[in-house]
């Protein structure tokens, strides 16, 4: 079995440890993916592993856990490494114990509390850390709490991840780059990104899992994120074509995925 450009998919079948976008790759919205019981049913068959590496930072990985449940996916929460946890292992490493700003969803918060992080949601002068998560519960207010925040030159400013936008089922909606985009031209900030294609998420997962970068995989459907942390990580990549990624950027784009395949069903029949 070949992948898109007739490049042999055998490889895949040694790899020990997935790591799994889901966003556009195992699920659209409530969707899930066609292929994705198949292969995950496979990898549970052969005890191989599965990591779930996502940026969207607007659920905490409870939320993902009911997410998942919800549409038929069981996992435990050491089976997730997400862009909100890779902030909260920053902040903690280079800002512990200073007042973090977030412009971020409840659930967003709650992870970064049970991190330790003094986090608030109020525009206080004694602020020293920004964090810009992909907040599905934007206000116009917390636009303008967080512009006021910026003026300050020595209040650090983060984002959970660099992603322009987000799928749905209907196309796509403005995910954290889009929304950092805004602020930079009101404020003339720009943030530093922790999420994806920083290759952390990559290196902190198979850390985690015992095994080493031979063993494992990249999944995913954004070039420049997914697949170019997979590239940055030297580990293999696979890029699906069920989300942002066409067949056509794929062609035209310098970041070249290891195998490209239409969807995880082309994974699933290969293991």
């Amino acid at each position: 079995m070949t992948d898109i450009f007739g490049k042999s998919l055998e490889p895949i079948k040694e790899k020990k440890i997935f790591l799994l976008d889901m966003d556009g790759t195992i699920y659209i919205d409530e969707l899930v993916i066609d292929g994705t019981y198949d292969f995950l049913h496979k990898i549970k068959l052969a005890n191989k592993k599965v990591i779930y590496i996502t940026n969207n930072s607007s659920k905490s990985v409870k939320a993902y856990l009911n997410k998942l449940l919800s549409l038929g996916i069981v996992a435990g929460k050491d089976d997730f490494y997400t862009s909100s946890m890779a902030m909260a292992t920053y902040i903690n490493a280079l800002y512990f114990n200073k007042k973090v700003y977030c412009m971020g969803t409840k659930s967003l918060i709650e992870e970064f509390l049970t991190y330790g992080i003094n986090v608030t949601i109020e525009p206080s002068v004694d602020v020293e850390v920004v964090v810009l998560g992909y907040d599905t519960e934007l206000t116009y207010q917390k636009l303008v709490d967080v512009s006021l925040l910026l003026k300050n030159e020595k209040v650090v400013y983060l984002a959970t991840n660099i992603d322009k936008t987000c799928p749905t089922d209907f196309g796509f909606v403005p995910d954290c780059g889009s929304m950092a985009k805004m602020l930079e031209y009101a404020t003339g900030r720009i943030p530093k990104y922790i999420g994806k294609p920083d290759p952390m998420m990559i290196f902190e997962s198979i850390k985690k899992s015992g095994f080493n970068k031979e063993d494992a995989v990249v999944v995913g459907d954004r070039l420049h994120t997914d697949i170019l942390s997979g590239v940055n990580a030297g580990v293999d990549t696979i890029c699906v074509l069920t989300g942002e990624s066409t067949i056509e950027e794929v062609i035209a784009s310098n970041i070249k995925p290891t195998f490209v395949t239409a969807s995880i069903k082309d994974i699933a029949e290969i293991l």
